[in-house]
């Protein structure tokens, strides 16, 4: 797997997760499943949109797992994300799917999701989801990635501008936002703009504080 990350920060704290499976006998079962690993809280809920928003305000689990799927329409949970990452920023959202199609996960992103998980994944890989998501990293597989860079080079070119039309990223900060569009490395990136790492990691740090994200893969969003 490929994850963008910020630095984590030490925390002996159980990862409370709210679990919504596609149907009340398979949340459960994932909850239960999950329980096993001692690093995790787990609740298995009603896979209805108005239950699991009361449970997100009510329990504030650190993470959520929800079904891309729910109530038998294919898009609930892209709804739901978003309106979750909307109201409780805090709240760490993962999609799970039967299949990663390209639309999918470009949707996932643009709806706030930390993370995208496929079915056909091991339950162990799953636990390593959502503890790499809890830490402030984002979960997306190398053809996941692709995706989502492919999508940026096709979209229509954006100038990030404040309330004044006056542009938030500096000229040298948006060369280096276009690396990080290519997928390049801070290595990569200090190479082509003659600078050195150290200084595209504090461009990096000044980009993700303006634009309020915390990944290359928000930053490219």
């Amino acid at each position: 797997m490929a994850q963008y990350m910020i630095p984590a920060q030490g925390n002996s704290e159980k990862i409370r997760v709210l679990a919504a499976d596609s149907t009340r006998m398979s949340s459960q079962l994932l909850a239960d499943a999950l329980a096993q690993d001692r690093q995790f809280e787990v609740t298995g809920i009603e896979p209805k949109g108005s239950s699991i928003l009361q449970a997100v305000a009510q329990k504030k689990p650190h993470v959520v797992l929800v079904s891309s799927a729910l109530e038998e329409s294919p898009t609930l949970g892209f709804d739901l994300t978003r309106q979750i990452s909307t109201a409780y920023p805090q709240t760490r959202v993962i999609l799970l799917m039967d299949t990663s199609s390209r639309s999918a996960v470009v949707e996932a992103f643009r709806c706030g999701a930390q993370g995208v998980f496929s079915r056909t994944e091991s339950s162990k890989s799953l636990a390593k989801c959502i503890s790499t998501v809890h830490q402030g990293q984002v979960w997306v597989n190398n053809e996941e990635l692709r995706y989502l860079l492919d999508a940026f080079r096709e979209s229509e070119p954006m100038q990030v501008t404040d309330s004044r039309g006056e542009a938030i990223l500096s000229k040298r900060e948006q060369d280096v936002v276009r690396c990080v569009a290519e997928g390049m490395s801070n290595r990569e990136i200090a190479s082509r703009l003659k600078l050195t790492e150290h200084t595209v990691k504090n461009y990096l740090f000044r980009i993700f504080d303006k634009l309020g994200v915390s990944s290359r893969v928000e930053v490219v969003l």
